[in-house]
């Protein structure tokens, strides 16, 4: 079934791609739990459950690069570059997995991690590759350091707070028909 860009699809990436320039504002005081918490992937992962897997996508390839741009965070080279490539597979990934696997809450949570474990292998794959053409080392230490250690506290938000939003907008069916 193929899906056309409609107003209302236009007017949610809008609104994601404004929640993910956004959110890191409200740890921008603290850098470093803003790194933790991850506030550009909650309305990237959200954004590809509620618009389906080509809005998904653009949203997650635009958000890193237009944030970096315009607010110089995250730095361009190599952190939104690689961001770009994590956020549009999360956006991709979500919006796939929940549009074909079956609709329940175990489904909804497995989309989820699935496509946190998809993004994070994308983010090591180019980060491996933009280091490399830098001349540096990308170091399997900072993979599991940047993709898992220093993620803990994002990782647990997401998968207590996606869930439940997606559930919600279930119940009210919210995300038929976007």
């Amino acid at each position: 079934m193929k899906k056309k860009l409609s107003t209302k699809r236009i007017v949610l990436a809008g609104l994601f791609l404004a929640l993910g320039l956004l959110m890191p504002f409200i740890t921008a005081q603290v850098p470093s739990i803003g790194r933790k918490l991850l506030p550009m992937h909650i309305p990237v992962l959200l954004g590809g459950f509620v618009m389906g897997w080509p809005a998904g996508l653009v949203v997650g390839l635009i958000l890193p690069l237009f944030r970096s741009v315009l607010f110089g965070m995250p730095p361009l080279f190599p952190t939104a570059v690689a961001m770009t490539f994590e956020l549009g597979t999360y956006g991709f990934l979500t919006g796939l997995l929940y549009e074909r696997l079956p609709k329940n809450n175990v489904n909804i949570y497995a989309t989820l991690v699935l496509s946190m474990i998809g993004g994070r292998v994308v983010w090591g794959l180019v980060s491996l590759l933009l280091y490399g053409l830098q001349g540096a080392s990308f170091s399997w230490q900072m993979f599991i350091g940047g993709a898992l250690l220093n993620a803990v506290p994002g990782i647990i938000v997401q998968i207590i707070l996606i869930p439940v939003v997606v559930m919600v907008l279930e119940k009210g069916n919210y995300l038929q028909n976007v």
